[in-house]
């Protein structure tokens, strides 16, 4: 059986950051770039003309707002991944995106394999955003903290007793890069283990 690539497009206004981005997904077998667009306007068309199965789109665009051609697409297509790249953490942000329809949101910081992960959970469910209001609570009470949205991912995912390794692939991110948030898990949250860590998430209301 072939498995076809990945048809991705990418949205952002920065030249450097499109080009970055597209060198980097390229080495990847399992994404191919099928278009870029700089604003607004290019990625509607873009977007209509391509068809493409997940778009990465920056909410800062020159003639408007990344949010609405995240809500144009998704009014398009129920089916289509949607990458939110952004240099923003901001709980509000984070919500923003998701009630426009986004599937994922990835730091515009995060190493290359979390927004490729990304892609690839987006292109598998893109529908997988968690419910705003849960959400939102969720991120008002990891103010304190600063959890990043992957963190808080991989946090939700340690009370299935899944090793490490098996989380990882979950998340299509490499061991190392696990067992690195992992410790930047522990350190927000000020404690030394996993089993600690999941007592004091669900202690303070980061996890049910």
């Amino acid at each position: 059986m072939i498995i076809l690539p990945i048809r991705v497009l990418v949205i952002d206004d920065h030249v450097l950051i499109r080009e970055g981005l597209r060198r980097a997904l390229t080495r990847h077998t399992q994404i191919t770039i099928v278009g870029e667009a700089a604003s607004k306007a290019e990625a509607l068309a873009q977007i209509a003309h391509h068809n493409p199965e997940v778009i990465v789109v920056d909410l800062h665009l020159p003639d408007g707002n990344g949010l609405e051609v995240i809500a144009w697409a998704r009014s398009l297509s129920q089916k289509i991944g949607i990458v939110a790249l952004t240099a923003s953490r901001l709980p509000e942000h984070i919500a923003a995106c998701m009630e426009s329809g986004a599937s994922a949101h990835v730091d515009k910081a995060a190493p290359i394999d979390e927004l490729i992960g990304a892609i690839s959970k987006s292109f598998a469910a893109p529908l997988s955003f968690t419910p705003r209001k849960i959400t939102t609570s969720i991120a008002e009470k990891n103010l304190e903290f600063g959890l990043t949205p992957r963190e808080m991912e991989i946090l939700s995912k340690l009370p299935t007793g899944d090793t490490v390794i098996v989380i990882a692939n979950q998340l299509f991110i490499s061991e190392s890069t696990m067992k690195s948030h992992l410790q930047a898990i522990y350190r927000k949250l000020h404690t030394h283990t996993r089993v600690q860590a999941i007592a004091k998430a669900r202690k303070v209301g980061l996890l049910p």
